[in-house]
C-alpha cells in the first residue's frame, strides 16, 4: 500500500533549518512553520474519515515526522505530536470526538502523566492538578491529561480531555536543547470533565477504547505505548541522519588546526562516519520489524501482549540511544568550533540530549520490562507498556 503524501517537502524542511534559530529564541514554534504545519496535511493523516481525516496507517506518519527532523528536531517532535494526539482523541467516546474534531485541525498537548487526581461528581469528575512537559500547549487549542480517577478506595488513571478555556499555562520552558516545543506546564483548578472526555488508560494500553469500536478500523486498535515510542523515536533518529550529512560535507572543508591537513583524509575520521552509517542503517529494520510485528496482530483481531508492547518500547528506546551515541561521536570529531551557536551541530547533540530524557526512552527502565515480560514475570499493571 502507497502511503499518503503529504506537504513536506525539502523546501519547507530548508525554511524550518534556516527558522531554527528563530524557534529556539522564541521557545515555540514560529507563526510561519505552525501555518505550513497546517497547510501540509499532516495533521490529518491519522484523523478517522468520518471527521474529514485521512485515516491513513499507523506508520504513515513515521518518515514524514523524521524528514521534518532534518531542518528542525523541535519543529518535527512538536508536529509529531500533534498528530498523534489527533489519533488519541479518535480513542474517546463519539461524543467527545464530535467535540474536538468540529475544529480543523484539532491542536492538543498531551501530558500524560497522572499528575492530577478526579474526583466523582455527577456525570463526571473534578479534576485538579499540575502537568509538565505540555509539548505544544503554546499552540494548542485542547489538551489531554492523565489523572487518577474515582473514590479513594477505587482509583483508576484515565485521560481526560480539556479545551484551552479549562487550564492555565505556566511558563517553565527553560531548557537548553528542544526549547521551540513550548512545553510549559498545564495547570487545571477543580474543573468539572463530563465522563465523555474520559478514557480509561487500561484500554487506551490495551487498544479497546471506545474509539476503536466507533472507527472499526485496525489504526484505532494500537496500543498508545508502541504509538508513542515508535512517533517519539523519529525526531532523534531524522536529527542524527542530519548530523551524519552536516558531518559529511564538513570533513571535506575541514584543516585540522596546527597541522595543516584536511579531516577527510584522517583515517579515524573515515571510520567514524562509517561506523555512524552503518549504525543508522540499522535502526529502520528494526523499527520496521516492530511494526510488521504488531500490525499482523492486531490484523488477526487479537489483542497486542504485554511482552511484544514492551519490545516496541524498548526498541524505540534503542533507536534513540543509537542516534545519541552517532551524534556524540560525530561531534566530538568535529572540533571546537562546532560549539558556536550558530552551528547547527550542537544544537542537534543539545537536542538528542532533552529527547533521551523523556521517561519513554528510559533504557534501564525498557530493557527490564522487556526482559521480564519475556521470561513471564510479572509487573506493576500500570507499567508504561
Amino acid at each position: 500500500m502507497t502511503p499518503p503524501t503529504v506537504g513536506i517537502t525539502e523546501s519547507f524542511i530548508d525554511r524550518l533549518r534556516q527558522r531554527a534559530p528563530e524557534a529556539e529564541e522564541l521557545r515555540r514554534l514560529p507563526t510561519d512553520t505552525v501555518t505550513e504545519l497546517r497547510e501540509s496535511g499532516l495533521f490529518d493523516l491519522l484523523r478517522p474519515a468520518r471527521y474529514d481525516g485521512r485515516q491513513a496507517e499507523f506508520k504513515a506518519i513515521l518518515d514524514p515526522v523524521r524528514r521534518l527532523a532534518h531542518g528542525c528536531a523541535s519543529t518535527a517532535w512538536t508536529a509529531g505530536f500533534f498528530t498523534l494526539h489527533n489519533w488519541m482523541l479518535a480513542l474517546f467516546d463519539k461524543q467527545a470526538q464530535d467535540e474536538g474534531f468540529a475544529g480543523k485541525p484539532f491542536l492538543a498537548s498531551s501530558p500524560l502523566a497522572p499528575t492530577g487526581r478526579g474526583t466523582p461528581a455527577p456525570g463526571g469528575i473534578r479534576l485538579s492538578g499540575r502537568w509538565s512537559w505540555a509539548t505544544g500547549v503554546m499552540e494548542g487549542d485542547w489538551t489531554i491529561v492523565g489523572a487518577l480517577c474515582g473514590p479513594d478506595d477505587g482509583v483508576y488513571p484515565a485521560l481526560a480531555l480539556l479545551p484551552a478555556a479549562d487550564f492555565d499555562i505556566v511558563d517553565v520552558w527553560q531548557t537548553d536543547g528542544m526549547r521551540a516545543t513550548g512545553s510549559n506546564d498545564v495547570v487545571v483548578t477543580d474543573v468539572f470533565v463530563p465522563a465523555h472526555r474520559l478514557v480509561k488508560v487500561t484500554d487506551i494500553y490495551a487498544g479497546t477504547t471506545p474509539g476503536a469500536e466507533l472507527h472499526d478500523v485496525d489504526l484505532y486498535r494500537w496500543p498508545l505505548v508502541p504509538a508513542l515510542s515508535f512517533l517519539a523515536a523519529m525526531p532523534a533518529l531524522g536529527t542524527a541522519e542530519l548530523v551524519v550529512e552536516l558531518f559529511t560535507a564538513r570533513l571535506s572543508q575541514r584543516v585540522i588546526a596546527y597541522e595543516g591537513s584536511r579531516q577527510k583524509d584522517k583515517p579515524m575520521a573515515q571510520a567514524r562516519l562509517g561506523e555512524a552509517r552503518v549504525r543508522l542503517r540499522a535502526l529502520p529494520a528494526l523499527l520496521a520489524d516492530n511494526i510488521e510485528r504488531i500490525e499482523t496482530i492486531i490484523a488477526a483481531g487479537d489483542r497486542v501482549p504485554r511482552a511484544v508492547r514492551a519490545d516496541a518500547r524498548l526498541a524505540a528506546a534503542h533507536i534513540v540511544k543509537e542516534s545519541r551515541t552517532v551524534i556524540g561521536n560525530l561531534l566530538e570529531a568535529s572540533g571546537a568550533s562546532a560549539h558556536f551557536l550558530d552551528n547547527p551541530l550542537q544544537r542537534a547533540k543539545r537536542d538528542i540530549d532533552v529527547m533521551s530524557g523523556h521517561v519513554i526512552f528510559d533504557y534501564d527502565t525498557s530493557r527490564e520490562l522487556a526482559g521480564a515480560l519475556t521470561i513471564g514475570l510479572k509487573v506493576s499493571p500500570f507499567a508504561m507498556v
